[in-house]
This record gives structure tokens, sequence and C-alpha cells, in this order.
């Protein structure tokens, strides 16, 4: 068994604890690896240990990752997650590559990667990156201008609205990383009474995933702890 095996299976009784701890089905948590910067090599053993949704920040790194599987058999029925801060320089291979983009934040950006999405694929699926902690560096939208956003997304064809994302700012107490989940919780069910087919919450890392699956986090991001530190 391969060290990322092991990792992985470690992770997954991490979100079984979390989930059990909460009250939680552990099955309602989705777990994406994040494998920028990370090999194909690495790729390969988590593919091998079943893991199969994948999230990447470097578009030109992960169009090539992206490319590279989609020419093998171990690359069918892969899922990969643009989770990186989008440039619109940048959209259209995002578009034309990606199933999912976590980091849509503004109504041009929105506009781009509709009329980028090819026809002949599904709608890319679109997280509304929320800027939660009102961090001035931070992206993400104001939490205030995130229905209006959200309506924008409804009305493009070649975009499917499934739900919010953050990145709070780091903290390492629980009942702090908590609290300010817990907000991005109560955001996230504002847009679900607006679009019911919201079923997404991508809250959550290495550092912080029990306080996010606690707060009602559907999607963990999980670098460090499958992949080891960045190279």
């Amino acid at each position: 068994m391969s060290i990322i095996e092991q990792n992985l299976q470690r992770v997954h009784r991490q979100i079984r604890t979390a989930a059990q701890d909460c009250g939680r089905d552990p099955r309602q948590i989705t777990l994406l690896a994040v494998s920028k910067t990370k090999p194909v090599t690495a790729i390969e053993a988590a593919i091998d240990a079943g893991q199969r949704a994948f999230g990447e920040s470097y578009v030109q790194e992960s169009v090539e990752k992206i490319a590279w599987f989609r020419e093998r058999p171990e690359g069918a029925g892969l899922i990969w997650h643009f989770i990186g801060p989008l440039q619109s320089n940048k959209s259209r291979s995002v578009a034309e590559n990606f199933d999912w983009c976590h980091t849509l934040d503004r109504p041009q950006l929105a506009r781009r990667l509709n009329d980028q999405r090819p026809v002949v694929r599904l709608p890319l699926n679109v997280l509304i990156q929320t800027n939660i902690s009102g961090e001035a560096t931070k992206a993400g939208i104001a939490p205030e201008e995130m229905l209006t956003l959200a309506a924008l997304i409804t009305e493009c064809p070649r975009l499917r609205l499934r739900g919010l994302m953050a990145i709070p700012a780091p903290e390492n107490d629980f009942q702090r990383q908590l609290a300010v989940f817990k907000r991005m919780s109560a955001l996230y069910e504002a847009l679900q009474r607006v679009h019911p087919s919201g079923d997404t919450l991508s809250l959550g890392m290495t550092d912080d995933m029990p306080a996010a699956i606690a707060a009602g986090s559907t999607l963990v991001r999980i670098g460090t702890a499958i992949f080891g530190a960045k190279e």
C-alpha cells in the first residue's frame, strides 16, 4: 500500500469521525484531493486508491495534467475542479477543460466562462467564492452581493450554479473556526432558499476540516494530508 493510499484512508477516517461527532452522515461529504504542484505519479497513486475528484489551482500545469490523463484508461471518470484564483485571460482554459470552477466571484467572469464553455460539454459546475472574513487581500465576492451574482449565473445556459466556496482567514482555534464557518453555512442556506439546486458548500482544508464539517460543509479540499507538504 502506497503512502498516499494510507493518507487517503486516514483522511476518510477523519471525515467519518468529524461527521459522526456532529450527527451528520459521512456520505454527505465529498473529499476533493488537492493535487496542485503534485506530479502525475502522485495523482495515479490516489486514483489507484479510489480517488476520483482532484483540485488544481494553476491553469497551465492543470491543463497539461488533464490532457495527460485524458489519453489514459485510468483517466476515465475523473472529475477536475479548478480551485485557484482565476484571471480573465485564463478563463477559456478553465471553461474548456474543467468540470467545476470554485472561484467565480464577479459577473464578467461568469459571462466569460459561459461564452467559452464548449457546447459539446455539460454545463460547467460553478461555486461562488465568498469573502466571508472580509479580508481586503482575499478574493471572493462580498456576502451581501452573493445573491445578485447567483441570479446572473442562473441566466447563463452553459453554467450550473452548485453553491458556495470560501477560504476564511487562517485560525487555529476550533471554536473560532466554527464561528466563521457557521456564517458561511447561513449564507449557503440563504442561497438554497432562492436557488434550491444549490447542493455544495466547499469549506475546509487540512487544518480546519473538522470545524468545516461541523458547520455543514459538503466538500472538503484536502492536499497536505494526502500528498504531503508543498514542494
